[in-house]
Formats: structure tokens, sequence, C-alpha cells
């Protein structure tokens, strides 16, 4: 599919409101994108776990106005939030062309997460799907198209998935679950336009894997995705770093496949801390993890060692260290973080966490 695909050539005009709701859950990136083109268009593929429990919950309302001026106003956790207007202004500018009554109608939109916000748990992922596939439910209402229930589906989905991927690039692995790929790739199907449900096969191994997220940090990251994304611009590794996530997916791919956990863990923690070693290379350069990252890291080494456990890392953009683990070892796992790890969380938070089937609407 092409961009031509995705713009909306007519549309009702007579619909005066309505409300629609999804909710949207975030994904932990395996391999990991940092690095993007014009038009948020990745440098190197990446492949997620959808989550489950973490997700964004929105509500738009939309009224027929006068005029073509974009309008909105947007409530967070109940509470006008005028910091969270000019990133919104900028997606909607972004989209505009392929959602076109989006300047004929007031919107209200009302978010909240289950989770901290600009904490590194990807909360614009979950948080720009969710506002997508809303605008996908507006453009059902307003449009009467004759097509097969499949078909409209996976033309929803993939809509859904390139309108978020212009609010926020991870955010277009949040449509679907339980692993997505976006980016192009030799050895998946993919798509730079939108994520694409992986296609491989996948061992029981991974069947409802499951992540612990341990909350290090729950403030506001000091340096956004977004500026780290465009520091890739003339840095010394990016060619090789793109060259490795490449390599990497084809690698994990046979992983998922096999079932080899102990492969899982060396490319997944490989790539956590690659990302992390990027951003300590960029210049400026920059360091997201805290000391309470790095005491969780050598504790999970320690325990793997010692217990032959499957538990790994990995991390986002931020402080917080997503735990891993097949639910096979669940019980032990647990035991461990709560005895061993919960003391390096701020004020002892963490979020219990598993493989998820994608957004809802509800």
């Amino acid at each position: 599919m092409t961009t031509q695909d995705f713009i909306l050539k007519s549309y009702a005009t007579k619909v005066e409101s309505g409300a629609v709701k999804w909710e949207s859950p975030s994904n932990i990136a395996l391999i990991k994108y940092w690095g993007k083109k014009e038009h948020q268009i990745p440098e190197n593929p990446s492949i997620s776990f959808t989550l489950s429990n973490c997700k964004t919950i929105t509500e738009i309302t939309y009224t027929k106005k006068q005029g073509d001026a974009i309008s909105f106003d947007i409530y967070f956790e109940g509470q006008l939030n005028e910091a969270f207007k000019p990133k919104i202004q900028t997606f909607f500018e972004r989209i505009e062309s392929y959602v076109p009554f989006i300047r004929d109608y007031h919107f209200k939109i009302e978010t909240s997460n289950t989770f901290p916000h600009s904490s590194g748990i990807a909360s614009s992922a979950s948080g720009m799907s969710a506002i997508a596939l809303c605008l996908m439910s507006i453009e059902k209402q307003l449009t009467h198209t004759v097509t097969s229930q499949a078909v409209e589906k996976s033309y929803f989905n993939k809509k859904a998935s390139f309108l978020a991927r212009l609010g926020s690039g991870s955010a277009c692995r949040s449509i679907e679950g339980e692993l997505v790929v976006w980016g192009k790739n030799k050895s998946t199907e993919s798509s730079d336009l939108f994520g694409v449900k992986y296609d491989g096969d996948l061992h029981e191994k991974f069947y409802n894997y499951q992540d612990t997220i341990l909350l290090v940090d729950k403030g506001e990251k000091q340096v956004s995705s977004t500026v780290g994304h465009n520091l890739m611009f003339g840095h010394p590794f990016a060619t090789q770093r793109f060259e490795q996530a490449h390599n990497n997916l084809s690698d994990l791919k046979e992983v998922l496949a096999s079932g080899d956990l102990k492969r899982f863990v060396e490319i997944v923690e490989s790539e956590a801390l690659t990302l992390h070693a990027m951003m300590m290379t960029s210049m400026p350069y920059f360091m997201l993890m805290k000391p309470n990252t790095l005491e969780i890291i050598n504790k999970i080494w320690a325990h793997r060692a010692a217990n032959n456990s499957n538990i790994c890392f990995t991390l986002d953009a931020g402080a917080n260290v997503h735990v891993l683990y097949p639910e096979a070892e669940k019980k032990e796992v647990c035991e461990f973080i709560k005895s061993e790890l919960v003391a390096y969380c701020q004020n002892g938070h963490y979020i219990c966490d598993s493989i998820g089937k994608g957004a809802t609407q509800l």
C-alpha cells in the first residue's frame, strides 16, 4: 500500500455530532527503533510485544462547527491540559489530508493512562494510537463503503496504524498484538508506513510472555524521544546500528520459532543496551538510565546465573526496567522481584503486565 491509499476522498457532511471511545495499549520493543527519516519513517526495523495492562483510554466527542480551523480541547485525567495541545495540533496538521473531516468538527478529547505519563513506558505510543483509532471510528461513521468485514477490518487497522505513526513512530505498533513489526526488512512481512502483525512462527514458550515494569523514575524524561531520534543524524555509529537491527531481527525470528530462550535473552538485552549506548554517544550526549536502573540490571544478571533462569530485561527511552520472563517462571520471578528488586523502584511501585491482543473499542 502507498500513502495515496489512505486519503479519504469523500464522506458525509450531515452528521452533526457523535462520540467514540477506544483503549489502546503501550508496547515494548524487542528490536529497538532509534532514528527516523522524514515523515516519521524509521531508519531501521523494529518488533515489539504489545502489552495488556499499560494502556490509554481515550474518548473523543465531536461536534459540527463553522470555519475550517482545526479545533479541539484535550483533557488528561479529567483536567484541561494545554501542555499536550502543541503535539496534537502538529499531529492533526500532519494527518488532515488523510482525514479531511478533522476541519469540520470541534473535538473534545478526554484521555487517561493506567500508567505514568512521559516516564519511558511509551505513553505517546498508546496515546496517539488511541486518538488515531477514534478518528478511524469517526471516519467509519461518516462513510458508507460496501466491503467485506475482513477487508474493512484490515484497512481500518492499517490506516489507524498509519495515522498513529504520524503522531508517534512507535504508536503504529500499538494497534494489534501480540507481536508487531514496523519498518521494511528482508526477514518478515513489513512496511515503513504502518505496523504489521508478526507473520512468523511463534513457539509456545512465548505464549502469554510476562513483563513486569519496575518504575525506577516516574518523572518526565529530561530528553524527549523526538530529540533523541534527531541526534542519530550524523551519529558516528548510526550506519552500523541500523545494520545491527536488521541482523538482530532476522536472528530473533529464528528464536521466536525455535523457543531458544537463552538466545532470546542475549538479543533483547543487547538491543536495550545498544539503544542507551547510542544516547550516550550522541552529540550532545545524554543518559536516561539512573543508578537504580543499573542496580536492577546487575541483580537480574546475578539471579539468572544462580538459578538458570530465563529472566531478562529491556529498556525503552527512560530509566524504568521491563523485566521479561516466560509464564512458566512467573511464580519464581515474582518472588525475586518482590524480595530483591522492588527496593529500587520509586515508592516501591511496579506494574505487572503481559503480552496483549491489541486495542479495543469501548
